[in-house]
């Protein structure tokens, strides 16, 4: 688009059709030669009202700068041309301004590029919210968690080279200014199959080719890895190599970016020391040996590769070794263990790899989560970005195929629920008629699959659950019996006599009509995949692990946690996995984003019909479009329909005055476009077929063309104009110049001759005039002296007749003026002493008021709140006021005050608060404490090796770390202990060796008890029959008992929604063990000074001597 031009509608300059609502005829066929004519002018994107197509174009296009941010900015969906970023600026708006919770709902089939279309949306999202430090770490670290995600869940497939191997939920957390603070990342169903075995032309994740293409030779050697990629089972080498793809530069993005993300190097070492041991698993062989008992059992080949292993891992290589040749049962307190043959020891070491590698995925995620979520405890606004497999139909469709496929009917449900639900919403919003929209409910699809007695996972599962032989073939027979009469339902060997002569469906498969068509899945292999399950052996070998992420990998492998309870499987965990995620995306507006892939040999400028149709068909997109076009095609708000279309009538051209929608009334009735094509809302108007749309867009270009032309005339006119009026004033201008020129010529001789002529002639008036004025100076002398005396003689006559006269006039206005003023006061005495004193008294109070107020404004005090100085009250009447305005005043500069402190200081000052309403007048320690700031950690337990050991078991934040005395109730003595307070805990450790010596959850904590005097006791009392209080209460004495007991108060408020009680009594009990033991407090000089002893009297009562 040119500097110049600017578009105020996406029907401006429109290539084929940008909205499919208000495409005729409206067809399958029509549909498709849309989408290839706009895909041919590279626009990619197209719109099915709110709803946004994709199309991958398999290459890069110059619609994603920062100055196409900037141009989609804070403008109406509808304003520009389709694309991403309208979606993404209409959702992050909707977030921001109307404090709606957002979702974009990513979907497509693999290779459609839905990665990346989240990649723009939330680089958008980034693009456009706040900056600052903080905030640019935030946004910073959401995005380089999609390297580290790809990196670890993508693969190169047949279809794509990146292609996503796991569904991916992504909220962002957002503020009210709608600045990011955070984010929660949610993952589903990796394909961990893919780790053991690919299919023909793909390859394994990316991770492991970037490793041993990337790592440099020191690290290849501390991994025990080699360059080769040949050397191991587990990777393809049909696909290595990817055309395009740097693994050795995408290592190095991968391992910054986990460094941005907020990996430590010791987590970054652990997690490719676990993709290691991974790769390596797979060149483990073992062979057959016989025993004895005839039974046969696996070997090892080579050794080595196993070293290796438990070198990396640190496990004992007998363990790992037994683990891959025998099975361990467990029935009630009976153990059995049997031999492994070579398939079920190629089954357990596949099975480890697996479920090495996705747990290592999950932690991943889970240490991703702790470093990109919120660290503050506001009121968040959330936008939910889903990136999820989308339907697939292969040759061979197997268990995954089937959650995969499971998973889209649920998306489609809530897709067509919330579409209709929103189109519904606006109807009624604007006051426009709904009418019922006759559409596919795949409501029964879901019940065919997820009913909990009927459906196809619970046959699934209650087959693994069976007792007895349970194979595929089974499982099949089942749901012949349970599912022979749905209709959405096929088997060859169904009872149903309608499939029986169906030969192109094979007896080991059944067929599901799914929305989007009928999948024909292959039963073999269910059972297995739902169960994936681990041998015990293998689960506790891991546990035994000295490697710290390998170990809290499986925590079922600790003997002492052992649990004989079978683990759920894979179908009933997606299962709920999938309930939660519908939950959450119910709970949020949702933004619909539609990938298409154009053809399969991921080419440019290649526009594959029937590829594209085959996925028009499943995404239901046609449908889409009838839902939305059901009542009215097209809506749009008055002013700027009017200020569109005003150029068609008289009336509204070129200003309208009045109400927007009254203009557009005058329009249509000009138009005389009929009733029942448009109906007016509150705020839209609606349109409701197409036809009607695009002859307003006709009848508007040729009014455009005719106003151009009348501007063209107009501006020609006016331009010759100029050009003439600039001419003759020029030519005015030089004439004018020639004429000054001539002028001054003969003006100059003229002014000579004359100052010649002139000086001759004043010097004789000069001479003449001398002559004359010295004779009548003589003359007027004399005359002035006669005429001095005759002015003086009758000025001093006129003066006496003046004063005399003076005398007798004022005299006369005397007595006038009391003339005047006895009538006057004669006349209105009654009304001047009914009036007269209340309007004195109004008018001196307003001019009292005047001066106080104007006085007070010149003594004002200081701004400081604790300034305790005011103006004297200078009138009595003004008491209740002048209290009142000092009152208001004081709340004036205190709220200034408060609005200087930092979100920092406002927690202290809470704190401060917390205590105050605590301890204030109930405890003597208190004052002293009001000047001490609360600090918290006292011990820098992170800084200091010497509690390394006590910060590895402790993974929670610590609230305070602290040195305390913990009493002996044998003898009274103290023992030095550190306190430890966590958002879930309270713990006690060796102060020397670090160890955790008790750890008691908030919620076993009931009340904390002290004395009322200058002493530091203070008494933790547990919850009765709680795991924690089986050696009685805590009896402790601190320097920060304040600090302690109100950061206690407050943590367990915040966590168990319940107040502490804190007790403040100078005797109270205290449970040791079985006993109660008595605590008092008794005034008393010490030998050692001010610090307060404790003393058994017997054993029902320690006495503790306070100074």
């Amino acid at each position: 688009m040119a500097k110049m031009e600017v578009k105020t509608s996406l029907l401006d300059d429109m290539i084929g059709v940008g909205d499919m609502v208000l495409l005729e005829p409206l067809n399958e066929d029509s549909f498709i030669n849309n989408l290839k004519k706009r895909f041919d002018h590279n626009e990619v994107y197209t719109y099915i009202g709110s709803v946004v197509i994709s199309i991958n174009p398999y290459r890069s296009l110059p619609i994603y700068t920062p100055e196409k941010v900037e141009e989609y900015r804070n403008r109406n969906f509808y304003e520009l041309s389709p694309h991403i970023f309208a979606l993404s600026d209409e959702a992050y708006r909707s977030l921001r301004d109307q404090d709606k919770d957002q979702c974009i709902l990513i979907t497509g089939e693999s290779g459609a590029g839905k990665t990346e279309a989240s990649k723009l949306v939330m680089s958008y999202v980034a693009a456009v919210c706040g900056k600052g430090a903080e905030v640019n770490q935030v946004k910073e670290q959401l995005l380089q968690s999609n390297p580290v995600l790809e990196a670890f869940g993508n693969a190169k497939t047949v279809r794509n080279d990146n292609s996503s191997r796991f569904g991916k939920y992504m909220d962002i957390e957002f503020d009210f200014k709608g600045d990011p603070l955070g984010g929660v990342i949610s993952n589903y169903l990796l394909e961990k199959s893919r780790v053991v075995k690919q299919p023909r032309g793909e390859r394994n994740f990316h991770i492991f080719y970037q490793i041993l293409s990337g790592a440099s030779e020191d690290f290849l050697c501390k991994l025990k890895l080699e360059r080769d990629f040949s050397r191991y089972n587990y990777l393809g080498l049909d696909s290595a190599k990817v055309n395009g793809v740097d693994d050795a530069a995408n290592f190095r993005t991968v391992r910054n970016a986990m460094q941005i993300v907020g990996f430590m190097d010791h987590e970054t070492q652990s997690v490719f020391e676990v993709v290691a041991a991974v790769l390596k698993l797979g060149n483990i062989e073992f062979k057959p040996e016989s025993r004895v008992n005839g039974l046969d059992e696996s070997k090892i080949k080579d050794k080595n590769e196993l070293k290796e292993i438990c070198e990396l891992t640190g496990i004992d290589q007998s363990v790992l070794e037994r683990a891959f040749s025998f099975r361990t049962v467990e029935a009630k307190q009976e153990k059995v263990s049997t031999t492994l043959n070579v398939a079920q020891a190629y089954y357990a070491r596949d099975a480890l790899a697996k479920n090495l590698y996705s747990r290592l995925f999950s932690w991943l995620v889970t240490r991703i989560n702790e470093s990109i979520k919120a660290q503050t405890k506001v009121r968040k606004k959330v936008m939910g970005v889903l990136d999820i497999y989308g339907f697939e139909i292969f040759e061979d469709n197997s268990f995954e195929q089937f959650i995969i496929n499971y998973c889209n009917e649920k998306l489609q449900q809530i897709f067509i629920e919330l579409t209709l639900k929103e189109e519904q919403e606006e109807y009624i919003r604007e006051g426009i008629e709904w009418t019922h929209i006759e559409y596919f409910n795949n409501a029964i699809i879901c019940d065919l699959i997820e009913n909990n007695q009927t459906g196809i996972l619970a046959m699934l599962d209650e087959e693994c659950l069976r007792p007895g032989t349970v194979t595929d073939d089974t499982f099949l027979e089942k749901l012949n019996q349970v599912c022979a009469t749905h209709q959405h339902f096929e088997s060859r060997m169904s009872k149903c006599s309608r499939f029986l002569n169906d030969t192109s469906l094979p007896h080991s498969c059944f067929r599901i009509q799914h929305y989007a068509g009928k999948v024909m899945y292959q039963v073999e292999g269910f059972v297995d995949k739902n169960n994936d399950l681990l041998y015990r052996d293998l689960s506790q070998a891991m546990w035994k692990a000295s490697h710290s992420l390998i170990k809290a990998l499986f925590p079922e492998g600790n003997p002492a946690k052992i649990n004989l309870k079978r683990p759920p499987t894979a179908g009933s965990q997606f299962k709920a996995s999938v309930a939660t995620l519908m939950k959450n995306l119910q709970t949020k507006n949702p933004n619909y984003i539609r990938c298409i892939k154009p053809n399969d040999k991921k080419a440019a400028h290649i526009f594959n019909d029937a590829l594209v149709c085959h996925q028009i068909r499943y995404l239901g997109l046609l449908e889409n479009v009838r839902v939305r076009r059901a009542g009215y095609a097209f809506r749009q708000a008055y002013e700027p329909c009017l200020e569109r279309y005003k150029m068609l009538c008289k009336q509204t051209w070129p200003h309208w005055r009045g109400p927007a929608r009254a203009g557009v009334e005058v329009l249509f009735n000009e138009l005389e476009i009929p009733e029942e094509e448009f109906s007016f809302g509150r705020s839209k108007i609606f349109i409701r077929n197409p036809r009607t749309l695009f002859k307003l867009e006709d009848l508007r270009k040729q009014r455009l063309e005719d106003l151009a032309t009348l501007i063209e005339k107009i501006y020609r006119g006016w331009k010759c104009r100029t050009r003439f009026l600039l001419m003759k004033k020029s030519q005015i201008v030089i004439a004018s110049w020639y004429r000054r020129y001539a002028q001054q010529k003969k003006y100059q001789k003229i002014k000579s001759s004359a100052i010649i002529v002139q000086s001759y002639i004043r010097g004789w008036k000069a001479r003449k005039l001398l002559r004359e004025l010295k004779h009548q100076k003589r003359c007027n002398e004399a005359a002035t002296i006669i005429a001095a005396y005759w002015h003086g003689t009758q000025a001093r006559r006129e003066l006496r007749r003046l004063k005399e006269e003076a005398r007798n006039k004022h005299a006369i206005a005397v007595i006038w003026a009391y003339w005047l003023g006895y009538k006057v006061r004669r006349e209105y005495r009654k009304f001047f002493r009914a009036n007269a004193g209340r309007k004195i008294y109004e008018f001196t109070l307003q001019r009292l008021m005047q001066k106080y107020f104007l006085e007070m404004k010149n003594k004002m005090p200081s701004l400081s709140p604790i300034d305790k100085n005011w103006p004297v009250r200078p009138y009595l009447f003004l008491d209740s006021t002048h209290k009142e305005l000092k009152r208001i005043f004081h709340l004036w500069r205190c709220k200034k005050y408060r609005d200087q402190f930092t979100d920092q200081q406002k927690l202290i000052y809470e704190e401060k608060l917390e205590a105050s309403e605590l301890f204030k007048d109930k405890k003597a320690l208190y004052p002293a404490s009001v000047g001490q700031p609360f600090q918290g950690a006292y011990l820098e337990i992170s800084k200091n090796p010497k509690y390394k050991k006590l910060k590895d078991a402790v993974d929670e934040k610590i609230i305070i770390a602290e040195v305390v005395n913990k009493i002996n109730r044998a003898n009274g003595k103290a023992t030095s202990r550190i306190f430890l307070l966590t958002k879930n805990n309270v713990l006690l450790a060796d102060q020397k060796s670090g160890n955790i010596k008790s750890e008691v959850p908030l919620g076993d904590v009931t009340k904390v008890s002290m004395s009322s005097q200058n002493d530091g006791f203070f008494a933790v009392h547990l919850k009765e029959g709680s795991g924690a209080a089986g050696k009685g209460d805590f009896l402790l004495s601190s320097d920060h008992l304040i600090e302690m007991a109100t950061k206690l108060y407050r943590t367990t408020l915040s966590q168990t929604k319940q107040k502490l009680n804190i007790e403040i009594s100078d005797e109270f009990l205290v449970q040791f063990r079985q006993d109660k033991v008595c605590v008092k407090f008794i005034q008393g000089s010490q030998k050692n000074g001010n610090i307060p002893t404790c003393k058994r009297k017997n054993n029902r009562l320690l006495e503790v001597a306070v100074p």
